[in-house]
């Protein structure tokens, strides 16, 4: 059982366009964004919860909600309702 809860693969073929990838133009900050935390060791940058639990429903990593707080910050979005609209257009970047 995965610990963590799971993206969509980027490369998955779908109907329209050919892969998921497609959906985020070249010069999107959420490339970026995603270069830049999956670069991180967030484990021995002090991050607790790096490694799942084996109890209760899995989690969403924290590269995850990291990408998805970086991409408010920058899109000036500071309330959770927001932040929702974010996780919304980046659910299926977010791996």
């Amino acid at each position: 059982m995965k610990r963590f809860v799971e993206g969509t693969d980027l490369q998955q073929s779908t109907l329209f366009p050919a892969v998921l990838d497609e959906y985020v133009g070249e010069d999107n900050p959420v490339r970026a964004i995603d270069v830049f935390v999956d670069g991180l060791d967030l484990a021995k940058l002090g991050f607790d919860g790096v490694a799942p639990l084996a109890t209760g429903r899995p989690a969403y990593h924290l590269a995850t909600l990291l990408k998805i707080y970086i991409y408010g910050y920058f899109n000036r979005v500071s309330r959770a309702d927001g932040l929702s609209g974010s996780a919304s257009a980046m659910s299926n970047w977010c791996g």
